[in-house]
């Protein structure tokens, strides 16, 4: 074991197996029976806990807190995938909850990653080459499949599973037991089977600090989009001539252009 500081600055049980090639910071608690492989480094004050399996070209930044029964930097459930050299990157103060799973990426090269300040609550799981941004939240059992981006202070409800290559928005909220088969707009709100939106996240918007003018020209874009009877195309080119510009509009702009596998729509009284 490779430690940054004098060892005595850490905590690990006797019973954890910490491969001599893993480098642990000062301050890192691991808890017992624990397994950190050979390519592992761990930032300085995260607590990892008991029966806790961390293995791979993985990187954990600081002050993040792992519970019992999680799987970190495991190979990918990917039947491409060969054994390549590949990474799994985690940001600081991030925590992971009992029996979650993340899953380094397929490629050569190539990485999953999670950002800061998330929390992934119990049996959620992030698959190869996901990218997850800051401040996001996954309630129990939530599943996101290969590939999948998930933008800042997004929220992803209960056990809602997402299809490979989907992209859900900043401050957006996927509703518990949602199926999202298209990608979640930025700012708003989807739930059902299939997801479709039901509103704007207007709580999560005011929560992040977004100023209200800026609220308002988020409101404008949203309702030329979902209803103005319009292509997402047009929809676009109005946002562009209508909308005044900020970073907000502009972000959700460039999502709107990248949004390859179409958008989730706006549920009707019928539906």
């Amino acid at each position: 074991m490779t430690t940054e500081k004098n060892s005595i600055t850490t905590n690990i049980h006797e019973t954890a197996v910490i491969a001599p090639g893993a480098k642990i910071a000062a301050n890192v608690t691991v808890g017992p029976y624990s397994v950190i492989g050979e390519n592992v480094e761990i930032g300085e004050g995260t607590v990892i806990g008991p029966h806790v399996v961390i293995q791979g070209w993985t990187e954990i930044g600081k002050d993040c807190h792992i519970f019992q029964g999680a799987s970190i930097g495991e190979e990918p459930q990917d039947l491409k995938f060969k054994g390549e050299k590949s990474y799994t990157v985690i940001g600081d103060r991030t925590t992971i909850r009992e029996g979650a799973t993340v899953h380094r990426a397929t490629g050569e090269g190539e990485e999953t990653r999670i950002g800061s300040d998330c929390l992934l609550m119990a049996l959620t799981h992030v698959a190869h080459n996901c990218i997850v941004g800051n401040h996001v939240i996954m309630s129990n059992l939530a599943s996101l499949a290969g590939h999948v981006v998930v933008e800042d202070r997004a929220v992803v409800g209960g056990m809602a599973g997402v299809h490979q290559f989907v992209k859900i928005g900043r401050n957006a909220m996927v509703g518990g037991m949602s199926k999202l088969t298209q990608d979640v707009v930025p700012f708003t709100i989807v739930d059902g089977r299939p997801a479709k939106v039901v509103g704007l996240n207007s709580v999560g918007i005011s929560r992040a600090g977004i100023k209200l003018e800026a609220r308002r020209n988020i409101k404008q874009a949203y309702k030329i989009v979902y209803r103005a009877g319009l292509t997402l195309e047009q929809a676009i080119s109005v946002i562009e001539q209508e909308v005044d510009s900020c970073e907000e509009v502009d972000h959700l702009l460039r999502f709107l252009r990248n949004a390859d596998r179409g958008i989730c729509r706006e549920r009707r009284d019928n539906d």
